[in-house]
């Protein structure tokens, strides 16, 4: 599959809501087969969702720890810990601002067949589980900084 070029956080695509997929196709998997590629295309990345690719579906990939995967349609149950920790997006390369995140969280969805599935993370994984699916929200981690942080972190970027 072939790598795909990752949005950046001025792109529009970034801010909109991604589809529900309906159709559990070729053409699904052939985009989760791409997700992956471009996820291991370089070193350090731990998730990607689609809408990051310009593709404004509810699908993410992730590879955390020894772990990886992809949800199709996720929901996300977070739990009440909370940790703070840096946390970096590839929209925004090469930038990482300390963010308060749940530390464990129940992530339920599909595969790319239909099948159900459900991940439980802790730590990192449940903090890229928690940031891959808000980007299928339109959400962009420093919509969850402080307005004062997110003023510094824009900056930085357009620096």
């Amino acid at each position: 599959m072939a790598v795909q070029p990752i949005r950046l956080f001025a792109d529009p695509v970034l801010r909109a809501v991604a589809e529900p997929v309906t159709a559990f196709d070729r053409t699904l998997r052939e985009l989760v087969k791409s997700l992956q590629a471009t996820l291991r295309a370089g070193a350090g990345r731990a998730g990607l969702a689609a809408p990051q690719i310009g593709v404004p579906l509810r699908v993410f990939v992730y590879d955390v720890d020894g772990r990886s995967g992809h949800l199709v349609n996720p929901r996300v149950e977070v739990s009440e810990r909370t940790v703070l920790a840096d946390e970096a997006c590839l929209s925004a390369p090469g930038v990482w601002w300390p963010l308060e995140r749940s530390y464990m969280v129940t992530a339920r969805g599909r595969d790319m067949y239909g099948k159900p599935v459900t991940v439980r993370g802790l730590g990192t994984l449940a903090r890229v589980l928690q940031h891959e699916a808000d980007h299928l929200d339109g959400v962009l981690f420093i919509d969850r900084l402080p307005e004062d942080e997110r003023e510094r972190f824009l900056q930085e970027v357009s620096s």
